[in-house]
């Protein structure tokens, strides 16, 4: 494939993707949605935040671990307790992030 035609694809893509990203916004637009479809879309970001974190959690090393030996399981399992405590963003990823960092040390020195 030449540069020209990669750059054609491209952008062919992004115009494919954008056009159709919009058509649902303009039809929306329009449309007034019921309650429950309106409830439900508030829930989206937490089923994508979910779909995302979740599996990190369990495949940490590439195959399915739900041990305590799991240190990816064990910092999220805390890292969720306080952002359920607390509400706190930047507490949470601090609390997870340092409890990830001192889980592998702990592990590092047995």
């Amino acid at each position: 494939m030449t540069g020209t035609a990669l750059w054609l694809a491209v952008i062919g893509m992004g115009v494919a993707t954008y056009a159709l990203r919009i058509s649902f916004i303009a039809l929306l637009a329009r449309m007034e949605l019921p309650r429950v479809f309106n409830e439900a879309l508030g829930l989206v970001p937490a089923a994508v935040l979910a779909a995302l974190v979740f599996p990190a959690f369990f495949r940490a090393g590439g195959t399915i671990d739900a041990s305590l030996a799991n240190e990816h399981l064990l910092a999220g399992a805390l890292a969720t307790v306080v952002a359920w405590r607390t509400r706190n963003v930047l507490l949470t990823m601090g609390v997870g992030m340092a409890a990830l960092v001192a889980l592998r040390a702990m592990g590092q020195a047995f």
